[in-house]
């Protein structure tokens, strides 16, 4: 579920984060309105008109307890999302493993640019667990690929904890946020992914998700199963 191709161009130790838990003080944070844009710089500002604010949507209840979409923050999230990266099963894909510095270079490449990609991580039940990108696909280098449409918006998932891969947590949270574009993305008719062929359990994850495979694409970095999940198909799926 990784970029590769990916909308920027910045090239980002193996722990286990099951067990992590934020404090209580940030848990209170995100459950803020909004509460992190405001500290970003302009350009993430700008995604509140480019892609109306992921980390503004709000909490979700799932089957899995509650979820929300955080911004991220490089100050703050660079060194978990960096072991993320640097797990072996991760690494093979995403391409941003390495130093810290790398993985932060490239949330920060996106949060100092135009606002047509956010990062976010991915919080249930008050743990940080996936991080996540949420980019307009159309203002993408992907729109050069595919026949493209006005708001297509594409995700990008990492799910960081070993103990939630494999059980269908990638599914359940793929579905949620697409439901969270469609409900705060009135002109998005549908959303996009582009995860490596290779990598089948992202792209069997997406089919249960209720995303349709569109089509092969040949990306610079890997050939691409194109995912697509229509607004129109949303209740039958």
């Amino acid at each position: 579920m990784p970029p590769n191709e990916a909308h920027t161009d910045s090239r980002g130790a193996i722990e286990d984060t099951v067990d992590l838990r934020l404090p209580d003080e940030l848990i209170a944070l995100f459950s803020a309105a909004d509460p992190v844009e405001a500290t970003q710089p302009s350009g993430a500002a700008q995604g509140r008109g480019l892609l109306d604010s992921p980390s503004g949507w709000g909490p979700v209840t799932t089957r899995l307890g509650v979820f929300q979409l955080v911004q991220v923050r490089v100050e703050r999230d660079a060194a978990l999302i960096s072991r993320w990266m640097n797990d072996p099963a991760v690494a093979a894909f995403w391409e941003l493993s390495g130093p810290e510095a790398v993985t932060a270079a490239h949330l920060r490449a996106q949060l100092d640019g135009d606002g047509r990609s956010v990062p976010c991580l991915g919080v249930l039940g008050g743990f940080p667990m996936s991080y996540w990108e949420v980019y307009r696909a159309d203002l993408d280098p992907l729109a050069r690929h595919y026949p493209s449409r006005p708001h297509d918006t594409g995700v990008h998932l990492l799910v960081g904890g070993v103990a939630d891969r494999g059980r269908g947590v990638g599914t359940t949270l793929l579905r949620t946020v697409c439901d969270l574009v469609l409900d705060n993305r009135p002109r998005c008719g549908r959303v996009l992914a582009e995860p490596d062929l290779r990598n089948t359990p992202s792209v069997s994850a997406f089919l249960s998700a209720g995303f349709r495979f569109s089509a092969e694409v040949d990306l610079p970095d890997k050939r691409a199963a194109l995912m697509v999940r229509d607004r129109a198909l949303r209740d039958l799926l």
